[in-house]
């Protein structure tokens, strides 16, 4: 099948998509933070593992991990899967993960994307990118409010290059999950919220086959369930004020 790079591949989703791009028998080069999870993830694969930990929050990181992974090797998939949130008030958040958030979410994610575009087009191969954007892409919110926006800036570009890239063999997905199972939670220091009581957390592993047939397809925007299109559907006819406050109570403690 060729290589592949999977970007947050040390759990979660990222994890999950290695072990089917391994199970099609995919080549794979995994990058994420923390080598030791990445390591023992590579020794459970079936197939050649390249491992690359990088801090994709580092100016430059996304173009400089796509450089290194095609030290080599052809990549001809690209899992732009990477990303994280912050929780709470604009402003009074740590305002360094908020702005780190922006740099992997937005920054290295459109480094990868251009890096993967571009050598597809050079090497005039049908080239896929899967990404990871999210249901929270279609609204602002309060209380997460730089994650919303980083995640609409996902879809609106995901969007805007598969206009670019029409009549040619790349594929470029984007994929829109709910809540999951992952480490995204924790590790913005949610705990429990009303968010997830009106939208029951998915497993890792649904929403990871879910995205993983629709870049198969060469699908577009992906949803996750008739509930999320429900939702994404809905929020054309709702004010964007309104939508920030709404989401605002659904990311609040519940108590």
């Amino acid at each position: 099948m060729g290589w592949a790079l999977i970007t947050g591949a040390s759990s979660g989703l990222g994890r999950e998509f290695a072990k089917l791009a391994a199970a099609d028998g995919w080549n794979l080069v995994i990058s994420a933070r923390r080598a030791d999870e990445l390591n023992a993830l590579a020794a459970d694969l079936p197939v050649e593992v390249v491992v690359i930990p990088a801090d994709l929050s580092e100016p430059g990181a996304g173009t400089a991990l796509w450089a290194k992974a095609c030290e080599g090797r052809e990549i001809d998939l690209l899992v732009n899967n990477a990303g994280f949130g912050a929780h709470g008030k604009f402003a009074g958040n740590d305002k360094a993960r908020e702005h780190a958030s922006v740099m992997v979410n937005m920054v290295a994610f459109t480094e990868l994307l251009q890096s993967a575009v571009s050598d597809f087009r050079a090497r005039k191969v049908p080239g896929k990118v899967l990404n990871l954007a999210s249901l929270a892409g279609f609204f602002p919110s309060g209380e997460v409010a730089v994650y919303h926006a980083t995640k609409a800036y996902v879809l609106a570009l995901v969007e805007g290059v598969r206009a670019d890239l029409r009549g040619t063999d790349i594929t470029v997905t984007a994929l829109c999950p709910g809540p999951t199972q992952t480490e995204f939670f924790s590790s913005a220091s949610i705990s429990d919220v009303w968010l997830t009581r009106f939208l029951p957390m998915q497993s890792a592993a649904k929403v990871a086959n879910i995205g993983w047939d629709a870049m198969k397809r060469g699908k577009g925007v992906t949803l996750t369930g008739p509930i999320h299109s429900l939702v994404a559907f809905g929020s054309r006819f709702q004010p964007r004020a309104f939508q920030a406050r709404m989401n605002a109570f659904f990311w609040s403690p519940r108590r």
